[in-house]
């Protein structure tokens, strides 16, 4: 699934640093403003005990994690809707990004240089806000232009278009996020169209000192404070910490070193769930002797629909799905003591998925 996160903040805030720790990969990280140009894309695998505890009890010859594409895109400026500091280039990278994971730092550290001199996540938040929020008005102010010619005719929906975009500025000249913007069913199609940048799903990540991943400190306080009436999950995480465990090579490694900072869990594990919830996504699996497979399917999906994130043919020549529910299989041990329960389910097409559905499909083409 093509779905993707893109990684966004000031320059200097950690992004590169976490997006190398979630990704096991090697994006430039440096002391020093417009270090990333181009975006980096990675692929990162979504923890899921479900999955490990499917694996332990079907004993498969292969186990198939989901996964969430992850984009490291360089950092913004003040200015960046006006072209400053490549601002141009940035807001059309994060526009082709279904969601947002924005990096706040909340740590002070005189060897790493802050673009604006000082630490303040709530001046650097509201920078980025005002970019984003400019180049919607911007887009906003052309398309109001095509949408009052069309309404000369007095064509009703015409009319619908100049009131609801009028509206959509009057919200963002506030300061205000598009996504804050309270909808209707009938009017949600129209905001989907304009693909604002401030109408994408967000998820904020306060980058803190090691000391200060637990408890926070006077910087995310603050910052928590300000975002606590967003539609929005805020996340502490130390980047450094991440780097450090990233290095290692096994996960009992990983976990024995998490443990010893008193975290019950890597940071990153955290993040990549939360993209994955961010996203609009949930999981299903299969499950065989040869593998046993997380499949990632959006939210609301058909069993048809589910069928063909496996293959296009499964879709099409759709005739049932075989459903057992997660917690069915792992107290009753197998499928065939589920089967024998009378507990797997028969589904049409007009099944929707639910979060830790196993399936099996039956299909003709």
């Amino acid at each position: 699934m093509a779905l993707q996160c893109g990684i966004v903040g000031l320059p200097n805030v950690g992004k590169s640093t976490l997006f190398n720790a979630l990704t096991s990969a090697k994006a430039l990280a440096a002391n020093y403003p417009f270090a990333t140009k181009d975006p980096n894309v990675g692929i990162i695998t979504v923890p899921d005990e479900r999955l490990d505890t499917l694996a332990e009890i079907v004993n498969p010859q292969k186990v198939q994690p989901t996964t969430v594409e992850i984009v490291d895109i360089a950092g913004l400026i003040k200015g960046a809707s006006k072209g400053e500091g490549l601002g141009n280039q940035f807001l059309s990278n994060i526009r082709e990004v279904d969601a947002i994971l924005h990096v706040v730092r909340c740590f002070q550290d005189d060897n790493v240089v802050h673009v604006d001199g000082s630490v303040d996540p709530v001046r650097d938040k509201e920078i980025i806000d005002t970019e984003l929020i400019l180049k919607d008005l911007d887009g906003l102010e052309k398309r109001l232009e095509k949408y009052k010619k069309a309404a000369k005719t007095n064509n009703k929906e015409d009319l619908r278009n100049v009131e609801l975009t009028e509206a959509i500025m009057a919200h963002l000249e506030q300061g205000k996020p598009a996504r804050s913007i309270e909808r209707t069913k009938e009017d949600a199609p129209f905001f989907k169209q304009l693909f604002l940048l401030t109408d994408k799903p967000i998820l904020y990540i306060c980058n803190v000192d090691e000391n200060s991943v637990v408890d926070g400190n006077a910087f995310t306080k603050k910052f928590e404070d300000l975002v606590k009436d967003e539609n929005a999950e805020t996340i502490r995480i130390s980047a450094a910490i991440e780097a450090d465990i990233a290095e290692l090579e096994t996960l009992e490694e990983k976990l024995e070193f998490v443990q010893e900072m008193g975290l019950k869990e890597p940071g990153v594990f955290r993040v990549t769930r939360a993209a994955y919830a961010l996203l609009n996504l949930i999981t299903y699996f299969t499950a065989g002797e040869k593998e046993v497979r997380a499949w990632t399917v959006i939210n609301g999906s058909t069993a048809p629909q589910a069928a063909g994130v496996i293959h296009t043919d499964f879709e099409k020549g759709f005739i049932r799905a075989e459903v057992i529910k997660y917690n069915d299989y792992v107290s009753l041990g197998s499928e065939s003591a589920v089967k024998d329960a009378g507990k797997m389910a028969v589904e049409g097409k007009e099944y929707i998925v639910t979060d830790g559905d196993i399936m099996h499909f039956r299909f003709n083409v």
